[in-house]
């Protein structure tokens, strides 16, 4: 590593750094209705939304209402994305003609993007037309990205609010979401990548003929604009098949860094709208205490992903330097950088191929995804993730040392308990039975490109993927055929709501709870020991039920390398 590599890591950090509590901040002020710099320019269509639904953004639901409205959303978004691959041949914006997709593609990719996985058995390019990339695929962006965003809202009402049954209105929390904040900002980003180069455009593929003398087909679209959304909202589907990678979603160092920072932003900023909420919601004897829980899980996450950073970066570079798979435009170092913040974020994308890794840094891109996307995790979905975590742990050490499980003022109890171990457990049992199911299948040994530790690689990391929701792929395993895309749509489609619903669950049942201030028997959940306890807790659940199977995955490939040996 250089002067500028170092400098690179320390930019991207802290400008994140600078920039998470200015946007949660805002962020928090939407989420509560008030009034800000967007309500004039965005307002009229936040009402027209409401009207159009017939919403009335004063009323508000249980979490029971609320799970319904969330799935029959996204019921209807699978049926609709599943028919348009089926019929795309026939709808326009198709310059290239490209054919109906498989019945099994089809069923795969609606599941992947509308639980905001965006796995890809396909190539962009090469499978979906313009019409698809952008009413098909791009609107899922938007949608599952504020799915987790009002599963986040709900759950934070339930911890705050007392002695109600409501966790607010599903439809409200959707819609300001997208209008105030993944929208604008998403049309920010997409005018700051066309200006960097990348291509957004109708037209049909270009072919050439290369100095070599070699016809060539140069794919166009509309990229910038699904790129800036697959980013923001941490879906990760690449317009095109090598995805971040290709010059055109990709042109230049400053388009790289962007999408970089694009990445972590909101996840990170949540952190701080959930502070500001806690905060505005704390009875006054306890809000001095309450306005730093946003901190603490900050913390815990930032030691969580500088650990997997410094780790990853230790390996690449004390392993033999192997430029195949790698990002050559821009360094190693980017590619090490991209493969830690897209799989802690379930992002997904990729500017490298995570095959290409040494293993110890592929093992951690797989590890940040069974840990459960909570290291800053998906847009919404890594922070109430996250606080599964937080009262698994507060229950835990209120075993150990006796005293009362509380967390912001509220009794943790056994129905919360049982909700968070399935949530927790569930995408554990996905990633291990799927993995060992096609270990032992014809079907799913046959598409291997490898063999030994790193074919396990490769099986492990595609469940971890899809069950996990972040949708970026190890590469060297050929995923479009009927088996895994039958298989791996299961799990991202159980993966993403055995999560959500618990999380309603005990939402609702948080919020029924009355407010108890903080007494000689309260644990506090905003010190450094709550922090240390938070992230070994996280490191106890995720990485030693994934241990053995690690072990024979990349820690084998690792020490077999170490004597010459590949795969």
């Amino acid at each position: 590593m250089n002067q500028f590599d170092w400098l690179q890591i320390t930019a991207t950090l802290g400008v994140l750094l600078v920039l998470s509590p200015m946007i949660g901040t805002f962020m928090a002020h939407v989420f509560e209705g008030e009034k800000t710099v967007l309500s004039k320019p965005f307002g009229w269509l936040e009402r027209f939304i409401y009207q159009t639904l017939k919403v009335d953004p004063n009323t508000e639901m249980n979490w029971k209402r609320y799970a319904i409205a969330l799935l029959a959303l996204n019921a209807v978004g699978f049926v609709f994305l599943f028919v348009l691959l089926l019929t795309q041949a026939y709808l326009p914006l198709n310059p290239q003609n490209l054919p109906n997709v498989s019945w099994h593609l089809a069923f795969n990719t609606a599941i992947s993007f509308v639980s905001n996985t965006n796995w890809q058995s396909y190539g962009g390019e090469s499978t979906m037309s313009n019409f698809t990339q952008m009413v098909g695929l791009a609107v899922q962006n938007f949608l599952s990205a504020a799915t987790g965003i009002a599963v986040m809202l709900a759950m934070i009402r339930g911890l705050t609010r007392k002695t109600t049954d409501r966790v607010g209105n599903y439809w409200v929390d959707m819609t300001r979401s997208i209008v105030y904040v993944l929208l604008p900002l998403s049309i920010v980003l997409t005018v700051f990548l066309v200006s960097q180069g990348v291509v957004q455009n109708f037209s049909h593929a270009i072919t050439t003929t290369g100095i070599e003398g070699v016809a060539q087909t140069i794919p166009m679209g509309p990229a910038a604009s699904q790129i800036a959304i697959k980013q923001l909202g941490t879906n990760g589907g690449g317009f095109f098949n090598v995805n971040s990678a290709h010059p055109f979603e990709n042109p230049t160092p400053f388009s790289n860094w962007l999408q970089l920072i694009s990445i972590l932003l909101l996840p990170a900023s949540l952190i701080f709208t959930f502070g500001k909420l806690t905060r505005k919601t704390a009875p006054r004897k306890t809000a001095p205490r309450k306005t730093t829980q946003g901190k603490a899980i900050f913390a815990a996450m930032s030691i969580l992903l500088l650990a997997a950073l410094a780790i990853s970066l230790g390996s690449e570079y004390r392993s033999p330097i192997s430029m195949e798979g790698k990002e050559t435009r821009f360094g190693v170092t980017n590619s090490v950088l991209w493969s830690v913040f897209t799989t802690a974020a379930s992002n997904g994308s990729v500017n490298a191929m995570h095959s290409s890794l040494s293993p110890i840094s592929g093992g951690i891109a797989m590890l940040n995804i069974m840990l459960g996307e909570i290291v800053f995790g998906g847009v919404g979905a890594g922070l109430y993730g996250m606080l599964l975590f937080v009262i698994l742990t507060v229950f835990l050490a209120g075993l150990m040392v006796g005293r009362t499980p509380e967390y912001l003022g509220k009794k943790i109890e056994a129905f919360e308990i049982r909700m968070a171990v399935i949530a927790v457990v569930v995408p554990s049992i996905l990633i291990l039975i799927g993995s060992a199911v096609a270990c032992v299948v014809p079907q799913g040994l046959s598409n291997l490109a490898n063999k030994g530790p790193h074919g396990l690689s490769e099986i492990l990391y595609a469940f971890s993927s899809a069950s996990g929701n972040n949708g970026s792929a190890f590469a060297g395993l050929n995923a479009n055929v009927p088996f895994y895309n039958v298989l791996l749509g299961m799990c991202m489609l159980v993966g993403r709501f055995v999560v959500i619903l618990p999380c309603l669950a005990i939402a609702g049942s948080m919020a029924r709870k009355k407010t108890a201030p903080p007494s000689l028997g309260t644990f506090a959940t905003d010190s450094p020991l709550f922090v240390c306890l938070l992230v070994g807790v996280i490191l106890i659940l995720g990485a030693l039920t994934f241990f053995p199977a690690l072990a024979l995955g990349p820690i084998v490939e690792h020490f077999l390398g170490q004597s010459g040996q590949t795969f």
